[in-house]
């Protein structure tokens, strides 16, 4: 019945509301009276439930647009195409069309050997591989030392001394200039024999530009029997189908099994090693170009279907003489794409114009990308990259500051100082 009364003033009203009401802070605030000590803990009191309450709603909204995701992670037997497998036999091979430049080569490493290091190397075949009988023109297509280019000698290695942290310490390098020699530096290795592998490889690109882009491999190369002895996949010979040949320039001879993942006959049913891939293969170290590929044995990649196997940042080696089992599991990773992150289905809606035909990688999207800045900066491109219709490779007869240019774009692209990182995102799948 007292509800229903009505005050004569709005401070009856409001002294009847404190005594009753079950809200605290605010009103409390205001109905503490004269006691100031309560009105003060309650104002303090109100400020902390307040900040504990913008504190909570700030948790909820970043996490919500973190777009977070959740992990599942599920195993399955179930039948797998099999991936597809690379094998190169570390053996880059001496085209005919420059086999003079390359002995010339050969002679300079020698000379900068002695220089360096004050002994001489007497056993020259160490260098130069097996003698080739004729005159070089066997193939037909004659030999590329009339074509006016001559290696430089204004790349020599030399050994340099400087002070790190109070100590002298000695490098080995050599210099590199800009077009107008006006801006030099020098590349510069601790150890000497990265220096003269590093420096051998910077005038085989060179020589190597002069070959013709199209070239046909097997009129120069052994027949994939003289590589591939025994090829057997789940008990079944494998057919000549079954892998591509192509050339590595540093890499040699390579072969890709199951390159594109159609054929049913590549379908793993069950696991263990006599249901895999089982190999036989020649690995000859013939000493053809030693420095630049001083490894003997094999190169092997296991990589996805349509994709271009960069041998260079993946894969393993393997001894010759042995026997070597290899066990495989795949690990499938799909990204959300869209507000989760930034990833690509087929590289379609990539701004890097490919220069692979393959499906799209992150590896061929930064390589593309490099060799577009090479282009652009440097007027030339990169010989182991490929190149766009009308481009060609750096040659220091035509662009004598090319390995100036190169080197500093390199250093910035792995420093993540190029912006192909961002324009180069990872496949979705």
């Amino acid at each position: 019945e007292g509800l229903m009364e009505f005050y004569g003033s709005f401070q009856e009203l409001f002294e009847f509301f404190c005594r009753n009401t079950t809200i605290h802070g605010t009103v409390r605030l205001v109905c503490s009276g004269s006691a100031r000590s309560r009105r003060a803990f309650w104002t303090l009191l109100l400020l902390a439930s307040l900040a504990m309450l913008y504190w909570q709603f700030a948790l909820m909204f970043s996490q919500f647009w973190a777009y977070p995701v959740v992990l599942t992670m599920s195993m399955h037997s179930e039948p797998k195409m099999f991936p597809a497998v690379t094998v190169c036999n570390l053996d880059p091979y001496r085209f005919e069309l420059v086999r003079e430049h390359l002995e010339q080569l050969d002679r300079m490493a020698e000379e900068s050997l002695t220089f360096l290091y004050g002994s001489s190397s007497s056993s020259a075949r160490g260098f130069r591989g097996k003698e080739h009988n004729g005159n070089g023109n066997g193939n037909g297509n004659g030999n590329l030392s009339s074509s006016g280019f001559q290696l430089s000698h204004n790349f020599s290695l030399i050994r340099m001394a400087e002070l790190r942290a109070g100590r002298r310490r000695s490098s080995v390098g050599f210099r590199l200039c800009n077009s107008t020699g006006g801006n030099c530096f020098y590349k510069t290795y601790s150890s000497g024999l990265d220096a003269i592998l590093e420096w051998y490889r910077f005038h085989y690109m060179n020589i190597m530009a002069q070959l013709p882009w199209v070239i046909n491999i097997s009129q120069h190369e052994e027949h994939e029997e003289d590589m591939v002895y025994s090829c057997q996949y789940d008990g079944e010979p494998c057919r000549p189908s079954d892998f591509v040949h192509f050339h590595h320039p540093v890499f040699g001879t390579c072969y890709t099994f199951n390159s594109k993942g159609t054929d049913p006959f590549w379908t793993a049913t069950k696991p263990g090693i006599p249901y895999g891939l089982s190999l036989l293969l020649r690995a000859r170290q013939r000493a053809q170009l030693p420095l630049l590929s001083p490894l003997a044995g094999l190169r092997v990649l296991i990589h996805r279907h349509n994709q271009t196997p960069f041998l260079e940042h993946e894969g393993f080696d393997i001894r010759p003489g042995i026997a070597t089992t290899i066990s495989i599991r795949q690990d499938e990773v799909n990204r959300l794409g869209g507000n989760y992150g930034k990833c690509t289905t087929d590289g379609a809606d990539v701004a890097v114009e490919l220069l692979y035909n393959n499906s799209y990688t992150l590896q061929a999207c930064l390589h593309s990308c490099f060799q577009q800045l090479m282009l652009r900066e440097c007027g030339c491109g990169y010989y182991y990259y490929p190149l766009p219709a009308g481009a060609r490779h750096c040659d220091y007869n035509r662009q004598p500051g090319w390995g100036h240019c190169f080197y500093q774009l390199y250093s910035r692209l792995r420093n993540h100082h190029l912006d192909c990182f961002q324009q180069c995102p990872k496949p979705c799948r």
